[in-house]
């Protein structure tokens, strides 16, 4: 079975998961702790980043590799169309996608969970101990902007990211407007990687994570709360209802094992 090492939170994991779902393969999950995980992470592969798919001798790093790797060992529902022209359409979204959507998507989340308490509790995965929950929930806002400060996520840094991604989300809107999908009547890669990349903007309505169901449906205000996006975050969730696995009751969706340090 493919092995994924991965962080539940990470955006790039999602778009790999989502991705591995669209094709139909089984998986394993393999949660990566950050800093003492990522040791063993790179004691195995060489890459302290996730995501990470193993497939039996052979460790991809990066999500998009994974993706073109995908393509190539399991055709099946291809992501990359052979005509030139929506080809390279889809690989210059994906491209922008990781790099606008992906990046920007932790500052504005950042900027959420920053102003509500509960918010930031409730992002914590099922499995977390009620007082460590307890604990982050008592963090001071003062204290998250300073820290955000130390990991360059200044109040200006945050603000110009929720604009650009306003910006994003008019585009895609439009685009979509009358398509089915971002380059025509077929799913691809640009479509799968805007969808996964965008948890961060707003989780999605269904069990497709291991959060509490009380953070489903909710995320970065602005942009959630705001109806010109409304459009993009229903296609989003139709995407997901009709290719992501749930959770519950499935091999594919199991709760991440964690890396163990030997």
């Amino acid at each position: 079975m493919l092995e994924l090492y991965q962080w539940e939170l990470s955006q790039y994991s999602e778009k790999v998961r989502l991705i591995l779902d669209y094709k139909g393969l089984e998986y394993r999950k393999i949660e990566v702790t950050p800093g003492i995980g990522q040791v063993e992470l790179f004691r195995l592969t060489g890459q302290r980043q996730v995501p990470v798919l193993k497939d039996g001798n052979k460790y991809i790093a990066d999500s998009t590799e994974i993706a073109k790797y995908l393509d190539l060992k399991y055709p099946e529902r291809s992501l990359i169309p052979q005509d030139p022209k929506q080809r390279g359409l889809t690989l210059l979204i994906e491209e922008w996608a990781d790099e606008s959507i992906g990046i920007k998507g932790r500052k504005a989340l950042f900027s959420a969970i920053s102003q509500d308490q509960n918010f930031r509790k409730s992002l914590l995965p099922t499995s977390t101990p009620d007082i460590l929950k307890n604990l982050v929930e008592g963090v001071p806002s003062d204290l998250l902007t300073v820290l955000g400060l130390g990991v360059g996520y200044s109040p200006d840094v945050i603000k110009s990211a929720i604009a650009d991604l306003k910006q994003d989300l008019e585009a895609l809107t439009l685009l979509l407007a009358d398509s089915p999908y971002l380059t025509g009547d077929e799913p691809t890669l640009a479509d799968l990687a805007v969808a996964g990349l965008s948890i961060l903007l707003k989780f999605p309505e269904g069990p497709y994570l291991d959060l509490p169901a009380s953070i489903r449906g909710k995320g970065v205000p602005a942009l959630v709360n705001n109806p010109d996006y409304e459009p993009f975050f229903t296609w989003r969730d139709r995407l997901y209802a009709q290719f992501r696995k749930p959770l519950i009751g499935t091999t594919t969706g199991s709760a991440p094992t964690s890396i163990q340090i030997e």
